[in-house]
């Protein structure tokens, strides 16, 4: 039997500190486009969450989870 150890190629997911922070950002499109021109990697691909908000989801270099809200209308 194979144990998984929690380690994966960004670090342990276990580990202590931030892993996973959300923005409400005005222009999702302007916010996504600069850390992606730094190394960044976006999650995904933006979608929209029942007509109100739009949402997407990067990850650093670091392997933090960054999350970005655009409220709609």
């Amino acid at each position: 039997m194979a144990w998984k150890t929690g380690i994966t190629a960004r670090g342990r997911r276990n580990a202590l500190g931030i892993r996973r922070i959300m923005f409400a950002v005005d222009d999702i499109g302007d916010v996504v486009a600069r850390p992606l021109a730094h190394g960044a990697e976006l999650v995904g691909e933006a979608v929209h969450y029942e007509d109100i908000y739009r949402l997407a989801y990067g990850r650093s270099r670091e392997g933090i989870i960054v999350g970005l809200s655009e409220q709609l209308g």
